[in-house]
């Protein structure tokens, strides 16, 4: 099986990609073909509930190659960056190589540049997060922030701005001064092989909404129904997009037709984001076409 492009077998490999682009095949051929152990690098693929819908790997690919950091989180856990960081760093000097692919940025800029050791947010201070964006306070969490922290994240994602919200009601202090004060990494971009999937948008689109299908197919609703009877959607694992369309579709609200609609809709904004983030944080990384896997 041809490799496509020269990686070094002595070296831990990144592979960054949005949704559907195919990240996970390559990892897959990358440990196949060299040898390595898969690290899931995707903040919703680690929980145990939604298997389907979070596009895990399948248990053929899981018997193919080592796999490690999936589903292994209880889906009413809590679960961030400082715990994925701790969790990755144990397999950095593992006898086998890692290969760690994954579609949250967040979680490759962690471990590429450092991330700042931020006290856990109180229950007291996430409770009043959470209320205040279902409530539709999402506007005012973002203009308590300080400027510095405003430019850094993305105005337009709800979890970052209550999460630097969070930060900052927690500790009086903003979350880009908690970044100019982080640590050294643990793995820096210079000792590895840091791949990002760029995507052809239209291409994008179509695997999207044909792998939304696949899901479907593949019980994607039995699953829904089995998250049915506990449902929370303050929970992160419930960020999963198509579950909180496939639970309305379940409890008679909207048609399946609209439920699947929806969620294709919310994968592709969700693609844009992570194409954004991709293109503005990881320059030094190598492109790759995935016409060409």
């Amino acid at each position: 099986m041809q490799l496509p492009l020269d990686i070094p077998a002595d070296r831990p490999v990144l592979i960054a990609g949005p949704t559907a682009s195919g990240k996970s095949a390559l990892a897959l051929q990358i440990a196949t073909t060299q040898g390595g152990t898969i690290i899931n690098a995707d903040a919703i693929q680690v929980f145990a509930n939604w298997r389907i819908l979070s596009a895990r790997p399948s248990a053929a690919d899981e018997a193919a190659a080592p796999h490690k950091l999936y589903g292994h989180i209880a889906g009413d856990a809590d679960y961030s960056v400082g715990h994925w960081l701790r969790e990755v760093t144990s397999f950095l000097s593992a006898p086998e190589r890692p290969i760690i692919v994954g579609g949250t940025g967040l979680y490759f800029t962690a471990l590429t540049e450092g991330l700042a050791e931020i006290p856990p947010t109180p229950a007291e201070i996430r409770a009043a997060a959470d209320k205040m964006r279902v409530e539709g306070g999402f506007e005012t969490m973002l203009s308590e922030l300080d400027q510095d922290t405003r430019q850094r994240i993305d105005p337009q994602n709800p979890m970052r701005v209550q999460r630097a919200w969070e930060v900052l009601r927690t500790t009086g202090k903003g979350l880009a001064q908690w970044q100019d004060d982080t640590p050294a990494p643990h793995l820096p971009l210079t000792h590895a092989t840091a791949i990002v999937i760029d995507a052809d948008k239209q291409w994008l689109t179509q695997r999207i909404t044909q792998r939304f299908d696949q899901m479907l197919q593949q019980g994607a609703i039995e699953e829904a129904r089995a998250n049915l009877s506990d449902w929370d959607p303050t929970r992160l694992s419930s960020k999963t997009i198509g579950a909180a369309e496939l639970i309305a579709h379940l409890r008679g609200e909207i048609s399946l037709d609209e439920a699947s609609d929806a969620a294709t809709i919310a994968t592709r904004q969700f693609a844009k984001r992570q194409r954004t983030w991709f293109r503005a944080r990881m320059r030094g990384w190598t492109p790759i076409d995935p016409m060409s896997f």
